[in-house]
């Protein structure tokens, strides 16, 4: 099942009014999750992410969450009680946003809340998976021991992000620059050549002709490209909104021949990143399935894994019910099979993820290493093309009234 978003005001024991948010499959689970923090509910509404994270104010970014899980560990693990850590962390923390959440933090666990049912409130800005690491850390008394993985974690995947969108940059720069390029040229460089054109008399060669009437077109209906661009983006968000259609649209996604390899090992690494850190952490298989199904995006990754839930729930192992999707990569399930029979399931997990990230930056540096070259081969043609083209039906007109 999917994951809603519901903003809540409920009622606790003293007659005091909170108001809060929370993640839950359903709104009756919603509700026995306040019940079970003795909180009785008022107002309940469904909501988005987006909408969470707006009513928060400032956005926290991943950076700002490593930065607070960093200074949280360094406390925990000098044995500081989470309260004083909190207020500690309160002190230090220079961002305004940042402080307002510990505040909040703060004043739950102070209320008699754990740490895990605090951040449960804030699902804009903790996972499943932090949520989940965190309450096996207070449940079994090893928060201590969990929290630097968990930091480690978060750190991978934000330098993962990091390298892949540092990496994709100059290309898109040179894309977007070449474009503009091109552009300009058929707006405001070859309609010049349409009255020398028409001085002359003779007839124009073709390929000129052809620029004349994309350069005469661009001119006259090229204010629709602007409408015809947020068309496409809304007609993209519009195939995510439903679930159907995003599933149909992730599967034609992973069967791209380059970018679907790509999105692909991109989500393994973060399904058994996942899913190693929560076994690592102690939480049942079935369970830590569940909540790394949630961090992935892609809605056809997610059905498999769905299957391969149920396989398991009904007693199959993980790593043949991985293979029998035909979705996941060989070496993930067949890993998984040895981890299984070994008992060493999370740790083979955890470096089958630094596996797929590194075939993740492998695949997108030797992208980007065709991409550069292509790109300025492209673009050269084509600027270099319309000016030889142009320049070429001057001198043949040159050529016959001589």
């Amino acid at each position: 099942m999917s994951i809603n978003y519901y903003q809540y005001q409920a009622c606790d024991a003293q007659g005091n009014i909170t108001n809060g948010q929370l993640s839950a499959e359903s709104e009756r689970e919603a509700i026995a999750m306040l019940q079970a923090r003795k909180l009785v509910p008022v107002k309940l509404n469904a909501t988005s992410r987006q909408s969470l994270k707006r009513s928060g104010g400032k956005k926290i970014s991943t950076a700002d969450l490593v930065d607070f899980t960093s200074g949280l560990t360094t406390l925990v693990e000098a044995r500081i009680p989470i309260d004083k850590a909190l207020q500690l962390l309160e002190g230090i923390t220079a961002k305004e946003h940042m402080k307002r959440l510990v505040v909040s933090l703060r004043r739950d666990v102070k209320e008699g809340k754990s740490l895990a049912d605090a951040m449960e409130s804030r699902p804009d800005v903790f996972s499943k998976l932090y949520i989940n690491i965190i309450r096996a850390g207070e449940t079994g008394g090893i928060l201590d021991q969990l929290l630097p993985d968990l930091g480690n974690f978060l750190e991978t995947a934000e330098e993962t992000k990091k390298q892949i969108i540092s990496a994709l940059t100059y290309p898109m720069v040179l894309l977007i620059t070449g474009v503009i390029s091109v552009v300009l040229l058929l707006v405001y460089v070859v309609p010049q050549f349409t009255a020398m054109f028409e001085d002359v008399g003779s007839e124009i060669p073709a390929s000129a002709e052809f620029l004349l009437n994309l350069s005469s077109g661009l001119q006259s209906f090229g204010w629709l490209v602007v409408p015809v661009v947020f068309g496409i983006i809304y007609w993209w968000r519009w195939l995510g909104a439903d679930k159907q259609r995003k599933r149909q649209k992730d599967a034609f996604m992973l069967r791209l021949p380059i970018a679907g390899k790509l999105l692909l090992n991109r989500d393994v690494a973060i399904f058994s990143r996942t899913l190693g850190a929560l076994l690592g952490a102690g939480i049942p298989l079935i369970r830590g399935l569940r909540v790394a199904r949630e961090v992935i995006s892609n809605e056809e990754l997610i059905h498999h894994l769905e299957v391969v839930e149920e396989d398991v729930r009904s007693g199959a192992g993980l790593g043949i019910s991985l293979e029998k999707t035909g979705m996941f990569p060989v070496l993930l399930h067949q890993l998984v099979t040895v981890g299984e029979e070994s008992g060493r399931t999370g740790p083979i997990l955890k470096k089958l993820a630094k596996t797929f990230d590194a075939n993740v930056r492998d695949d997108v540096s030797r992208l980007v290493s065709a991409l550069q070259p292509a790109l300025i081969l492209l673009l050269g043609i084509a600027v270099g093309g319309i000016i030889i083209v142009m320049l070429s039906a001057v001198f043949s007109m040159n050529t016959v009234d001589f």
